[in-house]
């Protein structure tokens, strides 16, 4: 049961989507429609990077995917509620995980919101999924994968099975959205499965 303001409410979840500047951040606009569509709870920060990459990559402005959120951070805001590991939220999704993202995730640097929140749920024992997005990858990049996953991340890379045989890139973009969804435990037919 989540408390606010002394009255009790039905129990809801709470999952924080960070957006970090990689190439996919589809992936993290995608979630956060089908959480709001769900009546999710959500709670987003976006890094600087990732609102240059938004206009590029697609037609909205950072606004627009900020006002698809429940509430918005800044990238440096400590102060945000999910910075502590006593506001109770559910889990972490970072779609696209950048490289430099994951780096600090596995080197356990929280010097922004989004890092923070990420080693609130490795510390606290909530899921952490973390959407890489690079290719080909270096020794750094796998140790680091290996690190995150070891202190309890998942480590999920953007790469789409075809098994479904998606006619659209909204398809692919669903099969990753919907598979991160899976591993937090929620339910939804985003995507075709197997058999």
């Amino acid at each position: 049961m989540i408390i606010n303001k002394g009255e009790k409410r039905e129990s809801f979840m709470e999952i924080v989507i960070g957006i970090s500047g990689a190439s996919g951040v589809q992936y993290g606009i995608r979630l956060l429609k089908v959480l709001a569509d769900m009546k999710i709870r959500t709670h987003l920060v976006i890094s600087k990077s990732a609102k240059q990459i938004i206009q590029i990559e697609t037609d909205y402005s950072p606004l627009e995917v900020e006002e698809l959120a429940s509430e918005v951070y800044g990238e440096k805001d400590f102060t945000a509620s999910i910075a502590s590991g006593s506001h109770m939220f559910d889990g972490m999704i970072i779609a696209p995980c950048s490289m430099k993202t994951l780096g600090s995730i596995a080197s356990g640097i929280s010097d922004n919101l989004m890092t923070r929140s990420a080693d609130v749920c490795l510390k606290e024992g909530r899921k952490l999924i973390l959407m890489t997005r690079e290719t080909p990858l270096s020794r750094i990049h796998l140790e680091n994968m290996l690190r995150a996953q070891q202190a309890g991340a998942v480590i999920l890379p953007a790469c789409p099975g075809f098994y479904s045989k998606p006619q659209t890139i909204e398809d692919l973009i669903n099969i990753m959205a919907g598979r991160a969804l899976d591993q937090m435990g929620i339910k939804n037919e985003l995507y075709k499965r197997w058999g």
